[in-house]
């Protein structure tokens, strides 16, 4: 499908969404959600617990619908999922029984593309992230970085133009995590495309954004957009990282409050 890259890659009109909206206790986990995203453009989502970032990548990704507003990609209306649009979830979803090559590749068996060129792109994408390698072996043989890497290999096999992330690299110890965050943005500098990814840290969201959108408590509203216009590679001692630190940090304080004392609440009443 062609696409006009002048447009946002991703628009949000007056976008909600409630679960069980029919049930007798139904949840609203966003509301009134207005925000673009540019070709190319590297956006973070950034909030408590519970505040409807991972429903609003459902939503993008195409897996959910929203209840209300309006949701377009490159100004068409996301309606279903799309090659155009790659996710990566929290735990790299990768097939136990497949090979990591053919983890990779799988999406573009699916689309008809021959064997012998599918393994080509698998192998050029697992050397870009470093696990040229590994392509003979199965993701239990792989540590939880290098799988999630093979999961940016496979997301990126497609050629995306909008690759969501929710919470990539959550469950990786710090060292990794930083490895992580420096192939991410490598990748994207190479792709192209669009990234949106949630995250809770305030320093992954200042380490790898163009704009970092802070969310509220729930239901999910945008607080503010924060522009990050720090040179990359970004040093987590330059004086100007911690004073957006805390101007982010100060900004989450009230919703984290608010957050905990929901949770505690919904859990006296279940009690």
């Amino acid at each position: 499908m062609d696409i006009n890259k002048n447009l946002p890659a991703i628009e949000c009109r007056n976008l909600g969404k409630t679960w069980n909206i029919n049930s007798a206790k139904p949840f609203v986990a966003l509301q009134d959600i207005n925000f673009e995203v540019q070709a190319g453009e590297f956006v973070v989502l950034l909030g408590p617990s519970g505040c409807g970032k991972s429903s609003l990548l459902y939503l993008l990704a195409g897996l959910e619908q929203a209840t209300q507003g309006t949701l377009l990609g490159f100004g068409e209306p996301i309606s279903g999922t799309s090659p155009q649009r790659g996710m990566i979830f929290q735990e790299a979803a990768l097939f136990p029984w497949l090979n990591i090559r053919d983890n990779v590749a799988y999406g573009l068996q699916l689309q008809g593309v021959s064997k012998a060129e599918r393994e080509q792109r698998a192998m050029e994408l697992l050397a870009r992230v470093g696990l040229n390698g590994f392509a003979l072996k199965r993701p239990s043989e792989l540590s939880g970085g290098m799988r999630q890497r093979a999961a940016m290999a496979r997301a990126l096999a497609l050629s995306p133009k909008v690759l969501m992330m929710d919470e990539p690299f959550a469950a990786l110890d710090i060292q990794t995590r930083a490895k992580m965050q420096n192939y991410l943005l490598d990748l994207w500098q190479q792709s192209h495309a669009s990234v949106l990814l949630v995250t809770h840290s305030i320093e992954e969201a200042i380490g790898l954004a163009d704009r970092i959108v802070v969310f509220t408590a729930r239901p999910g509203r945008i607080k503010t957009i924060v522009p990050v216009k720090l040179e990359r590679p970004r040093n987590p001692r330059d004086p100007a990282f911690h004073a957006l630190h805390d101007q982010l940090a100060e900004l989450l304080a009230d919703e984290v409050d608010r957050a905990f004392a929901e949770q505690e609440a919904a859990g006296a009443a279940a009690v």
